[in-house]
């Protein structure tokens, strides 16, 4: 972290400001595996505080969350603990493909692109979902998410750069911590709304 912060703060004036305004960062966690994935996709195109009750409810109805769980459990169930029918069909696609061939324990020994590569082959699982996954739970340390809302509209608001490629060209420059960048932009968003960031 430290190593991180001194080459973003060195190195773009726009991340001197943030560290000066906010100190330290929390850099946040989750474990690695199917239990992590299943609430990323929960999380999807919904609030954080909604897709942790539906979750909840999937664990106590369920007591454990496995691909066994999740594959034997009926739609009607999963829908009764406010699963809509899309994600239902990508938890149980989820299930399916880590009870098969998909190894989450061996991303841990692979690169980021070759995590991406196999997880991009999940119905359901798209670009975000990886990239959070590849940060939170890979601690993978240069992952840029420019499909995340509150990552691009910060960068334009702090950088005044407006389209993807202009932004990608700008991230280049913060390799090879562009995860610590991110971390950084969710800091400030979530900051000046008042909502403590990634409790």
């Amino acid at each position: 972290m430290e190593e991180s912060l001194s080459f973003l703060v060195e190195k773009e004036p726009v991340f001197k400001t943030l560290q000066l305004q906010y100190g330290n960062y929390f850099i946040p966690s989750r474990p690695a595996g199917f239990v992590t994935l299943c609430k990323l996709i929960l999380e999807q195109q919904v609030s954080i505080d909604s897709a942790k009750a539906c979750f909840l409810k999937i664990e106590n109805f369920l007591g454990t969350v496995s691909p066994e769980t999740i594959s034997k459990c009926s739609d009607e169930d999963l829908k009764s603990c406010g699963v809509s029918r899309q994600k239902i069909g990508y938890l149980k696609i989820l299930s399916e493909a880590v009870s098969g061939e998909l190894d989450l324990e061996s991303f841990s020994a692979k690169t980021a692109d070759d995590v991406r590569n196999e997880l991009i082959q999940i119905k359901g699982i798209g670009h975000w979902t990886i990239d959070v996954y590849l940060m939170f739970a890979l601690q993978s340390p240069d992952i840029i998410t420019l499909r995340d809302i509150a990552v691009v509209n910060t960068i334009k608001e702090l950088f005044d750069v407006h389209t993807k490629e202009e932004m990608e060209t700008l991230s280049e420059n913060w390799k090879p911590y562009r995860t610590m960048a991110t971390f950084m932009l969710w800091h400030h968003y979530l900051e000046k709304r008042n909502r403590k960031p990634f409790v």
